[in-house]
């Protein structure tokens, strides 16, 4: 079984990413194949030890990457380089207004992704959740949302946000910011992809990629790894 190279900074955590192109945060199944089985243990929720959750604002804002829930409804990475294929492949080539006037999008989901798409800089998640409505009982399904907005490619973290104690240090478990990943990456680079192939072949090409990276692993593994 192929072993990734232990990680103990952010600057490491940001050239795996680079390396591999795709790198999920959370086990998987592909085994072995995430940043949990990769960090060691002391780098986990340690008091004043920075690890890979405090070090997911560096890795996003230092290649950049794509960051969100991007595997199976669970969190990873995706580098710059593949981010045109990516979202050629899960958008199926379409628009999000395509995609709401064929009906593969809600009414929510359409206001979520607009509201942030139109805001410059992005938005934080309470104030997203605030605007849109979803406080109170109407909260239990936001969480659902913005998981398929992001699986979909439509929305994605471009940073998170921390509480300052009175020492000057960040605290807490921090405030994502959403925005779309034409925003971080440029529109035209991020619809690159669809003007030189199809969604298919976008598919294609991350399968063939991670098969070389993981040729022990089955198809039909990875395939249920990158796909909605």
């Amino acid at each position: 079984m192929k072993r990734l190279p232990l990680i103990r900074s952010a600057a490491e955590l940001t050239a795996l990413v680079e390396e591999l192109g795709f790198l999920p945060f959370f086990r998987c199944r592909v085994p072995g194949y995430s940043i949990e089985e990769c960090t060691p243990a002391e780098y986990w929720f340690v008091r004043d030890v920075e690890g890979p959750w405090e070090w997911k604002g560096p890795v996003i804002c230092g290649g950049p990457c794509l960051y969100g829930k991007l595997f199976e409804g669970k969190a990873g990475y995706v580098s710059r380089e593949w981010v045109p294929d990516l979202l050629n492949y899960r958008r199926d080539g379409l628009d999000f207004d395509e995609l709401y006037d064929m009906g593969g999008s809600s009414y929510h989901a359409r206001q979520v992704w607009e509201l942030v798409s139109g805001t410059p800089g992005g938005i934080l998640s309470r104030e997203l959740k605030r605007r849109c409505g979803f406080e109170g009982k109407a909260k239990q399904g936001f969480d659902a949302l913005l998981a398929q907005l992001q699986m979909q490619t439509w929305l994605c973290v471009r940073d998170f946000e921390y509480s300052i104690d009175k020492h000057g240090r960040p605290y807490g478990w921090g405030l994502a910011r959403y925005d779309t990943p034409e925003a971080v990456f440029g529109a035209d680079y991020a619809k690159s992809a669809m003007e030189q192939r199809s969604p298919e072949e976008s598919g294609a090409r991350i399968l063939a990629h991670l098969k070389k990276l993981w040729p022990e692993a089955d198809e039909p593994q990875l395939k249920k790894l990158i796909r909605l």
